[in-house]
């Protein structure tokens, strides 16, 4: 039970770091999944990815952890050329090379064996709101191909565009995004 609690908290960083074990997340394997509602008739879809972060994981004291992560404005996919290139307009991002969309976590409050709840900064088109994160851990054990430790979670949060100023065309399209986040982080060398 301590180990998964352990666990937990390394996938659901804190606060600070002091005697940590860092992991770095595998860009490969990561991703944040977003949707919304179009006029109700339909749900789209989009995806972030290409982004790094870093988990300092204190297994002493777990409450003492933390989590960052920064991905690129630019990243984001969302299958159609033309909605891509809105998003990154002056009516939403303004978007220019090297704008990010970042996360660094302020709390943790676990709540199973495998579940928590992390709060934390988000900052996306220079608004900074604070969000909490459903999160889950997936697994934690070393990787079969790498040979070293690895964990990975998902977790959940619902934001409003207009809380970062790209609150365009709401409530016709909905104001609420839905976000999912699927990582995978390693031990770092």
């Amino acid at each position: 039970m301590k180990s998964v609690l352990f666990a937990t908290a390394l996938a659901f960083g804190a606060t600070s770091a002091a005697a940590s074990d860092t992991y770095v997340l595998d860009a490969s394997h990561s991703q944040v999944l977003f949707s919304y509602e179009h006029l109700g008739f339909s749900t789209t879809f989009g995806v972030f990815s290409g982004f790094d972060g870093t988990i300092n994981f204190d297994e002493a004291d777990p409450a003492s952890s933390s989590v960052t992560v920064s991905m690129p404005v630019k990243s984001m996919f969302t299958g159609w050329e033309k909605r891509s290139e809105h998003f990154m307009s002056e009516d939403f991002f303004g978007a220019t090379e090297g704008d990010r969309v970042t996360f660094a976590s302020t709390s943790i409050e676990v709540t199973g064996d495998a579940t928590a709840k992390i709060t934390g900064d988000l900052t996306m088109n220079d608004v900074t709101k604070s969000v909490v994160l459903d999160a889950k851990l997936n697994q934690k054990g070393d990787h079969p191909q790498a040979g070293k430790p690895w964990v990975g979670f998902d977790a959940t949060t619902t934001v409003l565009r207009s809380d970062f100023d790209l609150g365009l065309y709401a409530p016709y399209v909905s104001d609420e995004v839905a976000v999912k986040i699927s990582i995978e982080a390693m031990k770092a060398e």
